[in-house]
């Protein structure tokens, strides 16, 4: 793409677009080029239909998928060569509401006790114990973890705002036994053999390994830490607004959410077939 390129990345950044929405953005709109063989800046709002329909269609890939891939595509017609009336060409971007499958007390403390490796214990426990994202855990430093307030510092997590989380002490506990044995710095999880954080790639890896190891067969990646996190503090009695800080959302209704998670909300409410007077064998004698 060249020069298309760099003026696509530059507008990105204007935006405070995070380093991975850019490169997914970037990947989007080089696959379209490839796929006609052709300067994107050359392919018209029909032949954009017909890639995405491919995508769909013949290649099966996730709707999650093809609109990441659609939104790329649509923020470089649209912001970077200035087509204002290629937004209209794209079908809106409806992505189905799909419940997370959450882990239990039980598949956590079998998933914890499986992991020998003092490292990753360490990363999977901080992941759930404070509920971060991926990219929040592997940007973690030491001096983040602050044992005096017993509070992790998370810094410019998603939509680059920084916030507080809470620091367990059950987890400041396993830290210090990984310090002390580890020295880690700056990053608190640095990859093996650089001066640089683990790559996503060995996260999503340690975590599956750990997952088969525990027998847990739910699907999911690394990101169920977080969601049990959230699940977890909700049946315990947190009210949703301080969970709400705890996992920076912008938004209360993506909270909102876990409510539809919880065991405390299911088994509070009571199936109108227990209210039934039906006999207990069918046909009746």
């Amino acid at each position: 793409m060249g020069a298309l390129r760099d003026r696509m990345v530059r507008d990105m950044r204007l935006r405070r677009f995070s380093p991975r929405t850019q490169e997914a953005y970037v990947r989007s709109v080089e696959r379209l080029a490839r796929h006609f063989h052709r300067s994107p800046d050359q392919i018209d709002e029909e032949k954009v239909r017909d890639f995405l329909y491919h995508l769909m269609t013949e290649q099966g890939l996730a709707w999650s998928t093809v609109n990441v891939i659609s939104a790329g595509i649509r923020f470089f017609y649209v912001e970077t060569l200035g087509r204002l009336g290629f937004a209209a060409a794209i079908p809106p971007r409806r992505t189905p509401q799909r419940l997370p499958e959450i882990l239990s007390k039980e598949e956590l403390e079998r998933l914890f006790t499986g992991v020998t490796n003092i490292k990753h214990r360490a990363l999977l426990m901080t992941a759930y114990a404070a509920g971060l994202r991926l990219g929040e855990l592997t940007q973690l430093r030491v001096m983040d973890i602050d044992s005096h307030r017993m509070m992790i510092r998370v810094a410019k997590g998603k939509g680059e705002k920084d916030r507080y989380t809470i620091l367990s002490q059950r987890l400041l506990d396993e830290l210090r036994l990984y310090w002390g044995q580890e020295r880690p710095y700056p990053w608190l999880f640095p990859a093996r053999r650089s001066n640089h954080p683990l790559c996503h790639r060995s996260v999503h890896k340690t975590f599956t390994k750990a997952k088969g190891r525990a027998g847990i067969t739910k699907s999911g990646g690394i990101h169920m830490l977080r969601h049990a996190f959230a699940t977890h503090l909700l049946e315990a009695g947190v009210d949703l607004r301080t969970i709400q800080l705890l996992l920076g959302h912008s938004s209360i209704c993506t909270t909102v959410r876990y409510i539809q998670l919880t065991r405390k909300t299911i088994d509070a409410t009571q199936s109108p077939l227990d209210l039934l007077d039906i006999p207990d064998r069918w046909p009746p004698r």
